[in-house]
């Protein structure tokens, strides 16, 4: 019995702790926050870990693209993040690290990070979505950067940042109730695209 239960706990400490990632910064769970309290761009949410934020808000709205600095966090929602990495981390990805995150009131657990192989839980892959993009826009994908289209609408994404545990918020509009049994009922059928 004793050894199902040691079983147990390391299976469990080894399924919560996440390696480094590639590219010398050092991201765990801590480096991702409450959505709303990063910098609002268009209809998503940047920040930057090595403190070059400026820089990342400046590649987000450069007019014709560019290279996001490295430490460059990018979210549309607040359960999926790509974080910009030194270059050279990982040249197949534009040096990009895709994470899928897990967040609640008592803060982000990290559920999966890599390069080409993350799995988002709509089943679609983060890379083979983001490579799609011009290569101008560094892997940013907006709606005519050349990526294919998301079923998730800008309703749905704009309700999932605000009503982020992690922000403290308590209430929900009836347009965000809305908007995320829309996209509840998405995940229950096959994935579409959305025009």
């Amino acid at each position: 019995m004793k050894g199902i239960v040691w079983a147990a706990l390391v299976a469990a400490a080894w399924a919560n702790a996440q390696p480094p990632s590639a590219g010398g910064l050092n991201i765990d769970a801590d480096s991702f926050r409450c959505i709303t309290s990063m910098t609002h761009v268009r209809h998503f949410y940047v920040d930057n870990l090595e403190g070059d934020l400026q820089g990342t808000i400046a590649a987000a709205n450069a007019k014709n693209g560019a290279v996001y600095p490295p430490g460059s966090v990018v979210q549309l929602v607040p359960g999926e993040a790509m974080v910009k990495l030194d270059k050279g981390a990982s040249p197949a990805t534009h040096d990009w690290e895709y994470f899928e995150l897990d967040v609640s009131k008592d803060g982000t657990r990290i559920r999966r990070h890599g390069f080409a192989d993350v799995v988002n839980r709509f089943g679609g892959n983060c890379f083979a979505c983001h490579v799609a993009a011009r290569p101008e826009w560094d892997s940013i994908c907006e709606t005519d950067h050349g990526c294919a289209p998301i079923p998730v609408t800008r309703a749905m994404s704009g309700a999932l940042q605000r009503t982020d545990p992690r922000c403290g918020n308590t209430s929900v509009s009836p347009e965000d109730a809305e908007a995320l049994r829309q996209l509840d009922e998405l995940t229950k059928t096959p994935a579409r695209a959305v025009k």
